[in-house]
């Protein structure tokens, strides 16, 4: 057997976001926000997008957005590249969907807590060697918390991750080593495939179950952010705009094919900081009309 890499953005979607992903989302959402205890009985899994009212953000997606039994949101993403602003940008869509609710005409008595889990492949918090980090309103000299629940942000970090398949313990652990080692496993270990919610994720990441389309889907994608990760690598390195303006003209073509030359001199023109934007931004593009207002 084989199976599809969970960090890619297609396969972590497909796992957990499915029509058949409940008992999973469940599983996962226990593990890591409820120490493994059964507290989530329910949960409806919602469209990630999330509109954004301020003029010159772009609307985003989240890779899971889910509402608990309780009440309680909880957005979840999955983030292989280390890009600019990224922890900014968490806080953001936290906060993002916690105000969005008053959009459904509730009034802010009403307002339901936000939970943001972000899962990373790059070390985030290099003060720490924890895996799973919590912060959420506390005072900051006798820690009590805020007079109502509000926005919890918990991350995930990878590569901290180092325990053996003899070394898990947790529901947490086991879920973090199916993550991470789910695309390196030839067979579902025994000690994994007791657990029925991990064990249907592993059947929906088999490659056997997947159609000719979404592979190639997912093929594509894996080589789209190995490009991505060479591109950052070599601004990284060149540390000079024209390499930037480089990278952000191969990325564009790599993922929407030869660009007009009128498009190219528009990006030369880019500041630095419109070329960071724009470097962030184009992780979102799904067809060039994305850019072309972007630009615009």
């Amino acid at each position: 057997m084989t199976f599809i890499d969970p960090r890619t953005d297609f396969a972590f979607k497909k796992i957990f976001a499915s029509e058949s992903s409940k008992p999973i989302l469940i599983s996962f959402l226990n593990a890591l926000i409820y120490e493994g205890n059964p507290t989530i009985q329910d949960l409806q899994i919602l469209d990630p997008y999330q509109a954004g009212e301020v003029l010159g953000l772009k609307e985003s997606y989240l890779d899971v957005k889910a509402t608990l039994d309780n009440g309680t949101i909880v957005i979840i993403e999955m983030q292989v590249l280390n890009v600019k602003a990224f922890e900014k940008r968490i806080a953001y869509n936290a906060a993002k969907a916690y105000g969005n609710q008053l959009t459904r005409g509730k009034g802010y008595l009403n307002l339901d807590p936000v939970i943001a889990i972000t899962i990373t492949d790059f070390i985030l918090f290099e003060n720490t060697k924890k895996v799973i980090s919590r912060f959420s309103f506390r005072e900051e000299e006798e820690h009590f918390d805020y007079i109502c629940p509000t926005m919890t942000l918990i991350f995930v970090e990878l590569p901290k991750f180092n325990k053996s398949l003899e070394d898990l313990e947790s529901l947490a652990d086991k879920w973090i080593y199916f993550i991470r080692e789910a695309p390196n496993l030839e067979m579902i270990p025994e000690s994994l495939e007791t657990t029925a919610p991990i064990q249907q994720a592993f059947s929906i990441a088999n490659t056997v179950n997947l159609s000719r389309k979404e592979l190639d889907q997912l093929e594509a994608e894996v080589f789209y952010l190995q490009d991505q990760q060479r591109s950052i690598e070599d601004a990284l390195e060149t540390g000079a705009q024209r390499g930037q303006v480089k990278t952000v003209i191969r990325l564009l073509e790599r993922k929407f094919g030869s660009l007009d030359e009128s498009i190219k001199a528009r990006i030369v023109q880019l500041s630095n900081d419109r070329l960071d934007d724009l470097t962030e931004a184009l992780l979102d593009f799904t067809q060039m009309e994305d850019f072309v207002n972007w630009l615009q």
